[in-house]
């Protein structure tokens, strides 16, 4: 059998162990540094430990525990990972610490190695532009809890090499991943376009309803968590984060709205699962509301239109943005199926009437898409 390219993963938090493992698990040697000692030193044991509960649950046998264990090298310093045919970051979205890392390992590494970030919102291209051969550079966006979501979004800067992208899809759908490739635009596919599922609840909440009943009609549509279950979960923090960077990217568009009521949870230290507190956690979801069927088909509305606008920037198949979707936020639908499924005619009407209703502040949040405009019925 061939032997795999041997990766090197910068990083040991939660995102990077998580990495390490998906492909120390899939075959490959897998060089990892951390710059903290300890981390380091705890890095083998916290794998075992996931690794056992697989075991445990029947979900891996104790052979493949101890191959995967077996793949894991943890070496003290960039310096050692000559070796890797990848490396891939998976620091804290800091775009100096980013560059600064990334050069780095440059420097140990053969010329045809690929060098990927694990960044979920910073341009690819400005973290690559230190690199001296920057067309190896390119994004692997994995999602948490990288073992076990199946998407991996591969950000393909200007000017990337065919055959970066090529080594790089191949190892990593090798390992068991979906990868879908995106241009390198602000938010990507998923962050971009799930705005709306946290944005439009945003927007119902401040205009009244609870969060609650919001929650407990996306349940009710088919979803496993509603937007606020979702936040609690993620962190009001990061979802706050997330959001202001997408809105400063896209030139504050009252699409990417930040919204009062999401600033206000952060300021009052309610951030969901983290600080034992968020707009539902420590409680769950009540009964549907009486009207579930209009706040899903809201939602659902905003996502296609999402969508739509996303679509036509980056070229990206409507089929490609919908799994993407399902894969990396769990939704049962991608929001064109969603569109498909509620009725395109229903879909303009809903957004029309949320456009002529908007406040001043969110006019032309509810504008239609290009594609939504000229769809059919």
């Amino acid at each position: 059998m061939t032997e795999r390219p041997v990766i090197a993963v910068l990083g040991l938090g939660t995102m990077g162990l998580g990495i390490a493992q998906l492909y120390a698990q899939a075959g490959h040697k897998v060089i990892a540094t951390d710059a903290k000692a300890a981390v380091r030193a705890g890095a083998r044991e916290k794998m075992n430990d996931v690794l056992g509960r697989r075991v445990i649950a029947g979900k891996l046998s104790d052979a493949d525990r101890a191959a995967a264990l077996a793949n894991l090298v943890v070496v003290d310093d960039v310096s050692d990972i000559r070796d890797a045919a990848l490396v891939i970051e998976a620091v804290i979205e800091d775009l100096a610490v980013k560059q600064a890392l990334l050069s780095a390992a440059e420097c140990h590494v053969q010329r045809e190695a690929v060098l990927a970030s694990n960044t979920s919102s910073l341009s690819v291209a400005a973290i690559m532009s230190g690199l001296s051969r920057p067309e190896r550079g390119l994004g692997l966006h994995f999602f948490n809890p990288p073992p076990v979501m199946k998407l991996v979004e591969m950000v393909v800067p200007e000017g990337a090499s065919p055959e970066a992208v090529l080594l790089a899809r191949n190892i990593t759908e090798g390992a068991g991943k979906t990868v879908i490739a995106c241009k390198d635009q602000p938010g990507f596919i998923v962050n971009r376009c799930a705005r709306p599922f946290y944005g439009e609840a945003l927007a119902m909440l401040e205009e009244g309803r609870t969060a609650p009943d919001i929650d407990a009609a996306m349940i009710a549509a088919g979803y496993r968590m509603g937007p606020f279950s979702l936040i609690d979960l993620i962190g009001a923090d990061v979802n706050l984060a997330a959001t202001r960077g997408l809105s400063e990217a896209m030139g504050g568009h009252p699409r990417y709205h930040v919204f009062e009521s999401l600033a206000a949870q952060v300021q009052s230290g309610r951030l969901g699962r983290k600080s034992g507190r968020g707009f539902i956690f420590p409680s769950v979801p009540g009964p549907s509301p009486a009207d579930a069927a209009q706040i899903g088909l809201r939602i659902e509305a905003a996502l296609a239109n999402e969508a739509g606008f996303l679509a036509a920037d980056s070229g990206l198949a409507p089929a490609d943005i919908d799994m993407a979707l399902k894969l990396g936020l769990n939704f049962p639908r991608g929001p064109f199926e969603a569109a498909r499924s509620q009725g395109l005619a229903r879909v303009r009407a809903t957004l029309a009437a949320l456009e002529a209703a908007a406040p001043a502040h969110l006019k032309g949040r509810y504008a239609l898409s290009p594609m939504l405009a000229a769809g059919g019925d």
